[in-house]
């Protein structure tokens, strides 16, 4: 028996458990709370992806199979064929089945649909010798084409990573949620409840716990409540996470409450650990009773905003570190969508998520919610935390990957965990989402890259300084551009988003824009990225001051969701229309391609010439900028176990060769004998691992005792070779 059942409702991702319910679960190991979680969605997809569940879909689309639909009635003649290799296609999708890459790869293996008249040209994806992954991809391939099945067939509303979604989004009433969940259950609903009472009956929770991070998982925590409250009316029912965090906060239906008796908001912990003594130990001596904290309940049949308790939120430091057990951390499926290596970081491999620090440092950015908690409160961890919790997590779970789910990870602290990784030895992979700091100067990256830094994400946005300062990113293009190449040049991929339609944006700006994000393509210094449309959210500047955006809201009467808010543009432009053409030239440019086709060629309308300069992001990056020198300073220096040295031959020589052994290569430099043996023997003081790291103005002292003109030394050409292979200033 536990005290609460966490749930993940279907569905979030395939490839690793959305960390919500671990960081929860994490917390309430320190209250002594017991708890059991599941990720429903995996469970179900695993359910259905199998050789008896795809037997009974089958079975079950019988009598909805359409003649005029080619591709579906080509799905099921293969029937068979699904069937008897789908157990072995999900093994290998688990990491567990390597060996059947070259069958897959034979293109004789797989039954082939619809979406395999997609194929990119696996070639330039995967090479001769990408046999693991180019399989990968050909079997999400053919997952896909039974979810194509699915959605036509089984259940319009089947997604893997969102379920029922257009009913959570933008749902300003909740009549069309509350109409759909009086119907009858969907054949994937009931696989849901089959395996939610599963759970339920292993558990005997007295509390269950969903969490709802998007819109897509809406529908199917009502559905799993609707079931409990049914069949189960002691057990009490609590709703948080980031749903209701940015789309509740106005909310006033009654009717809500039929099927949860707790709605939380902003950080659960504290929220969770009232409502759970309510529930265990609802007595008059309980300090807690009735005194909740940012939680809806249903009292006199009304809504009560309850946030009673003066109790203050816990610090960061006091969270504990996630826990994982539970889930079934060796059976989520990696999938390869689309070759394009930043987007298989989400759906490929299994990443430990944690977090740098709570909240965002910046909390400018006009179409972000800024006014509410997650990002206005800004809280970091120290860094001998976070990786304390790193290496609890990889005894944990086994796994070496982490990904840092930040609003923006801080330079500063990324700094401080590389060094702390650097420090201890420790093996990692890890990303993260930045903004793209002046601070991100090649000696960090390289510093990144030497702690196992693989990836960043960041908003290059609108790509126009204008609209940069309108939305106050606290950059500019020339500055993002210099801080890709130097993540870049370093080994670590950059991923932009990437942003059309922002109040007042013209279209010649949107054009200028797309001129930008080509020539930092062509440049190098971006190897991914991703247009989306701008919306407006309620809680954001834009939304709380349309007038001063120059937007019109159409604002609905609000009694369930608020977030995103339709609104008029005061330049009258349908944007939509660029929304191809800027998603297809991003494809091509992405792959490498296409970099000297006309930007007019994108659309199928009449667009302006762009006004920038053709040259202009590789002018921006001929500036290299030096080092600012203090005495704080501190000096890296990483090879440090890979070097040698020997005096130079030749009589009476006063020289001495350093050499420095790097993964691929071999650095040698010849100094005069006594800087050398000087040099030598200061820089294990610059290593991660030196109880203090060398500063500049130390190692100015330290050389002056010796020698005369440390300044001249610093810029002769031996610093400047060390600076290439290892010593970094920071």
């Amino acid at each position: 028996m536990k005290d609460l059942l966490l749930i993940t409702p279907p569905f979030t991702q395939l490839n690793t458990p959305y960390p919500a319910t671990a960081y929860i679960k994490g917390f309430l190991n320190t209250k002594n709370i017991t708890a059991y979680q599941v990720d429903l969605g995996i469970e179900v997809i695993l359910d259905i992806f199998s050789k008896e569940g795809l037997q009974k879909l089958f079975d079950f689309s019988f009598s909805r199979i359409s003649n005029k639909d080619k591709n579906i009635n080509r799905i099921y003649a293969l029937r068979h064929s699904y069937i008897s290799i789908i157990n072995e296609v999900v093994l290998f999708l688990q990491g567990h089945n390597d060996t059947l890459a070259r069958q897959v790869c034979s293109e004789n293996y797989l039954p082939q649909a619809s979406r395999f008249n997609q194929l990119d040209d696996l070639e330039w994806a995967f090479g001769s010798m990408g046999i693991q992954d180019k399989a990968k991809h050909l079997c999400t391939l053919f997952i896909e084409d039974l979810a194509d099945f699915i959605k036509v067939c089984v259940d319009p509303h089947f997604g893997f990573s969102r379920y029922a979604e257009k009913l959570g989004m933008s749902a300003n009433s909740f009549d069309e949620l509350y109409n759909e969940l009086k119907g009858v259950t969907s054949y994937i609903d009931d696989i849901a409840l089959k395996i939610l009472e599963e759970k339920i009956q292993l558990a005997n929770p007295k509390l269950v716990c969903f969490s709802v991070p998007f819109p897509g998982n809406l529908y199917s925590a009502f559905k799993c409540a609707q079931y409990i409250k049914n069949e189960y009316p002691k057990i009490k029912i609590a709703m948080g996470g980031g749903f209701p965090n940015t789309e509740l906060r106005s909310l006033k239906d009654i009717r809500v409450f039929d099927f949860f008796d707790f709605i939380s908001l902003d950080d659960g912990e504290l929220p969770l650990e009232i409502i759970t003594s309510n529930v265990l130990n609802a007595t008059e001596s309980n300090p807690d009773l009735n005194f909740f904290k940012r939680t809806y309940i249903k009292e006199n049949n009304q809504v009560l905003y309850n946030n009673f308790s003066l109790r203050p939120d816990y610090k960061q430091e006091a969270l504990g570190t996630p826990d994982y057990s539970d889930l079934l951390l060796e059976k989520y499926i990696s999938v390869i969508e689309i070759a394009n290596p930043m987007h298989s970081l989400w759906s490929d491999g299994r990443w430990n998520k944690l977090t740098m620090a709570h909240g965002c440092y910046w909390g400018k950015c006009t179409f972000c919610d800024v006014s509410l908690d997650y990002i206005k409160l800004y809280e970091p961890l120290t860094a001998t935390m976070i990786v304390d919790r790193m290496e609890n997590l990889i005894f944990q779970t086994g796994e070496r990957g982490f990904h840092f789910v930040d609003e923006a990870a801080p330079p500063a602290l990324m700094r401080a965990v590389a060094l702390e990784i650097l420090r201890r030895e420790l093996k990692v992979s890890w990303w993260t989402n930045i903004r793209f700091e002046k601070s991100f100067t090649s000696n960090l990256c390289k510093l990144l890259q030497a702690s196992g830094c693989i990836a960043v994400s960041g908003g290059l946005e609108v790509a126009s300084d204008r609209l940069l300062k309108l939305i106050q990113k606290g950059v500019t293009v020339e500055q993002v551009s210099r801080v890709c190449r130097n993540l870049e040049s370093n080994g670590i991929m950059v991923h932009a988003y990437l942003m059309y339609a922002y109040p007042t944006q013209t279209i010649q700006e949107t054009i200028d824009s797309l001129e930008m994000v080509r020539q930092m393509f062509e440049q190098g210094v971006l190897r991914s990225g991703f247009w989306h449309q701008f919306a407006m959210t309620a809680h954001s500047p834009v939304g709380l001051d349309p007038d001063a955006y120059h937007v019109t809201p159409l604002k609905k009467e609000i009694t369930f969701a608020d977030n995103e808010v339709a609104f008029e543009d005061s330049t009258g432009i349908d944007h939509s229309l660029f929304s191809f053409g800027l998603k297809k030239s991003l494809f091509n440019y992405m792959h490498g391609v296409c970099f000297e086709y006309d930007l007019q060629d994108w659309f199928d309308f009449e667009i302006p010439q762009t006004t920038i300069q053709q040259d202009y992001i590789a002018r921006s990056l001929e500036y290299i900028p030096i080092p600012e020198m203090k005495n704080s300073t501190k000096l890296i220096w990483l090879p440090i176990e890979s070097i040698d040295s020997k005096t130079v031959e030749g009589e009476g020589s006063d020289k001495m060769r350093i050499s420095v052994h790097l993964l691929n290569d071999i650095f040698e430099i010849d100094m005069p004998k006594l800087q050398a043996k000087w040099l030598l023997n200061v820089l294990p003081s610059m290593t991660p691992s030196a109880e203090e790291i060398m500063t500049y103005g130390q190692l100015k002292k330290s050389y002056e005792k010796e020698f005369e003109d440390f300044t001249l030394f610093w810029y002769t050409y031996v610093i400047g070779h060390l600076n290439e292979v290892g010593l970094l200033i920071l």
